[in-house]
């Protein structure tokens, strides 16, 4: 029986640091081939993402989002992955995708951070009270136990809300100082125009951009971009894709050569962080590899549990 893995019955089988690990040896393999399709009707959508790398298998993932479900007191994102075993193409489980979704988003930011940021930060800016900045929270904790994290939202009672859930997790309502002040800052926003201004930015630190995912999102402004070291975990899934990188692209704000490398150059050391004094900019822009990777783990994980 091929097995349906949920977050309820998983998710206390996985590991942050374990994933960021995972994901980071997977981009020394070949890399992926990948493929997105998507269907609309009207305001509904069906995105379907597939990705296969040599050694690890296949994997297709497919979300529905129905806006109008919200209205009728149901989820208005659904779906779930397949992965398939790469020598006989056997279906081989079934991943919900709130699991997928949640672990591979926070997963990345996280591996990011740990191969991007100063070793020495203490300190961690949220901006955004959603669903992902709760998995940050949870991921960043991981990595470094006593992270000082701080939460700014747009409506100040999401983040209160939000803040409550968590041991030591202060908010703001002051976004430049918040900024100002903070070792590593994450967004994880549906933002168009940029909340992040880079004269708010001071050497040393880390700035991790996740919220935007179309080509008119954008979440930091020319100027965060242009002081940074920039990077993003894959340019297959962010440069011709993502308005982050393809508004600043196209006005000439900066060059593709800015972009300085992805996660399979991070992952041979050959780029990164040069000086304890440089500003680092890392686009979080997923991709079905990057589920892929995130599945494989997932399932050896539970397979081990199953021994």
């Amino acid at each position: 029986m091929i097995p349906v893995l949920t977050l309820e019955a998983v998710e206390p089988l996985l590991d942050w640091m374990a994933l960021g690990d995972a994901i980071l040896d997977a981009h020394r393999r070949a890399p992926a081939q990948i493929k997105d399709v998507l269907m609309e009707r009207g305001a509904d959508r069906l995105l379907s993402r597939a990705a296969w790398i040599d050694g690890m298998g296949l994997g297709v993932k497919s979300v529905s989002v129905f806006p109008g479900n919200a209205a009728k007191g149901l989820p208005s994102v659904q779906g779930a992955m397949l992965v398939f075993d790469d020598q006989t193409g056997a279906i081989e489980a079934v991943i919900d995708n709130a699991l997928i979704t949640k672990w591979k988003t926070a997963g990345d930011s996280l591996l990011g951070a740990r191969l991007l940021a100063r070793p020495d930060a203490q300190s961690l800016l949220i901006v955004g009270a959603g669903t992902v900045a709760a998995s940050l929270i949870e991921a960043y904790r991981a990595w470094k136990p006593d992270l000082a994290i701080t939460l700014w939202s747009r409506r100040p009672e999401p983040a209160q809300a939000l803040a409550a859930r968590f041991r030591a997790v202060r908010t703001t309502t002051d976004l430049p100082a918040a900024v100002a002040a903070a070792d590593i800052v994450s967004t994880c926003t549906m933002a168009t125009d940029p909340l992040i201004h880079g004269a708010w930015l001071r050497p040393g630190q880390h700035l991790d951009l996740i919220g935007a995912y179309t080509p008119t999102m954008r979440e930091a402004d020319d100027e965060a971009l242009q002081r940074g070291r920039l990077f993003v975990d894959s340019r297959a899934t962010t440069l011709g894709h993502i308005g982050e990188l393809m508004i600043p692209l196209a006005s000439g704000a900066i060059k593709d050569s800015d972009v300085l490398g992805d996660f399979h150059d991070l992952s041979t050391g050959s780029v990164g962080r040069q000086s304890p004094q440089d500003i680092t900019v890392f686009k979080n822009g997923g991709g079905a590899h990057l589920d892929l990777m995130t599945a494989r783990m997932i399932l050896s994980r539970w397979r081990d549990a199953q021994m």
